[in-house]
């Protein structure tokens, strides 16, 4: 099928990879009007959309663009404002490869790649925030009533940002001293500048949103306060506590977990030492384990600080490789080497107690597993030995206690997370609803935020419909 548009997308402005391992800004720039504009019109306005079901948050992605081709930016965040809170975030940071750009029809012909849909998104937050309008938006009283939302991530703050909009008095508690959950301890600033973060947090508070810091539920704030005070709550703490392999050697100096590591670096202002107290170890040959995209930030943040060397250890290969392939391949441009079909089995140390390197094994895939991935299986004597006086493990998390242990109550399952309905996020007892990583273990960001639109309604409805029958 021959078309009336550009094959290819339009590439994307990004600092070069020389020069993007000296600094933590945003490696990608941008496009500018004239791109967005010629970018967009590569969209074929189906009539099916399968970008909009291929979207968490079901995003009028044609109608955005479209405004985009006619030069209408306003109306174009108009559109998108409908939908979502966290555009700029989105845009950034969401696997578009897999979702609205997976299925968009374009890139399922012959020849043709997709639309390049996040970076439009992206776009268009970035255009409002430079030149929209600043005065407030309109949104309706708070008298329907109120809710309370524990966390502050990207789920959180959909919930509380929709509910804002329907009429509900919202208190946002965040255990942390800044809002934002993972977008601001886990991601890194190079792939989402925390001042965009921040922006989006005050388009929030904006809509009447309370977000109260330093609180942590279950011991700041009980429960039974909870419960007392508000009509509904929401759940969304993320998984943020590490796992470990457990491999000999994990309790050396220079072994850490990719939360703590990425934690000490975003939120804590790391990077930015002697400016801000919080160092980080001074490293030169690092090793990640795992293949996530924290594996990914964990490696291409060592660079930044200076490591002479960051090796990636992953038990699967490429193929099986969970990250996005866009941080993939920035981290490939970056220098950092890949070690697949590997896996550790100790880590070595020194007298005095740091470590100083880390013994692995070669692997083959097997048979597939409960995830339908081939299982990686030990060759044996194939034993080798990585130098590094850093190991940073980052192969998964899990929730955190503080506040389960608190709510005895609270119905979880088999894993530990929070048994919620999984289209309107109401737990057990009936007046909780949870979302996000606390309910389906670690995911993407814009999943998290799919949970809390659906909460939002569900939340509406259940309140509605309480002071209805006058309870």
């Amino acid at each position: 099928m021959a078309l009336d548009i550009a094959p290819k997308r339009l590439p994307v402005p990004e600092q070069s990879a020389e020069e993007r391992i000296k600094n933590f800004n945003d490696v990608v720039i941008g496009y500018s009007i004239e791109e967005a504009v010629a970018e967009s019109a590569r969209c074929l306005q189906c009539k099916n959309a399968p970008c909009i079901k291929g979207c968490p948050v079901s995003i009028d992605i044609p109608g955005f663009l479209k405004a985009i081709k006619e030069k209408d930016l306003e109306k174009s965040w108009d559109i998108i404002s409908q939908y979502t809170n966290l555009p700029a975030v989105c845009g950034r940071v969401c696997p578009q490869e897999k979702q609205c750009e997976g299925v968009c029809t374009v890139g399922r012909i012959k020849g043709y790649e997709p639309v390049s849909i996040g970076k439009m998104e992206r776009f268009i937050a970035d255009w409002k925030a430079e030149h929209g309008s600043k005065v407030a938006p309109k949104v309706p009283e708070q008298t329907k009533g109120n809710v309370a939302v524990v966390g502050s991530g990207p789920s959180s703050l959909t919930v509380a940002g929709d509910l804002a909009k329907m009429g509900y008095k919202v208190t946002v508690y965040e255990a942390l001293h800044a809002a934002g959950g993972v977008l601001m301890y886990g991601i890194p600033e190079f792939r989402l500048p925390k001042a965009i973060v921040r922006r989006e947090i005050e388009n929030i508070k904006a809509l009447g949103v309370k977000i109260e810091t330093n609180v942590a539920v279950g011991r700041s704030v009980t429960i039974e306060e909870l419960q007392n005070h508000f009509d509904a709550v929401y759940i969304a703490t993320g998984a943020g506590t590490p796992h470990f392999m457990g491999v000999p050697g994990t309790s050396l100096n220079g072994v850490y977990s990719a939360s703590e590591y990425l934690t000490r670096i975003n939120l804590m202002h790391g990077y930015e030492f002697p400016k801000y107290d919080t160092p980080t170890k001074e490293s030169e040959k690092v090793v990640v384990v795992g293949g996530g995209n924290v594996a990914m930030d964990a490696a291409r943040s060592a660079l930044r600080l200076g490591a002479k060397s960051v090796q990636v250890v992953y038990r699967r290969s490429l193929e099986e490789l969970p990250a996005r392939i866009e941080e993939y391949h920035h981290a490939v441009e970056e220098g950092v080497v890949f070690n697949w079909l590997t896996n550790p089995v100790e880590y070595v140390g020194s007298e005095t107690g740091n470590i100083v390197g880390v013994k692995c094994i070669r692997m083959e895939l097997g048979e597939p597993d409960a995830s339908g991935r081939r299982r990686p299986q030990e060759i044996k004597g194939s034993e080798f030995t990585i130098e590094a006086d850093t190991i940073i493990e980052a192969i998964g998390q899990g929730p955190n206690k503080v506040l389960l242990r608190a709510f005895p109550e609270l119905k979880l399952n088999k894993k530990g997370y929070i048994d919620a309905d999984p289209e309107t996020g109401q737990a057990d007892p009936e007046w909780v609803f949870a979302g996000g990583d606390i309910v389906t273990g670690a995911a993407t960001v814009i999943l998290a935020m799919g949970a809390g639109k659906k909460a939002a309604e569900a939340i509406d409805k259940y309140i509605t419909e309480k002071k209805a029958a006058g309870k």
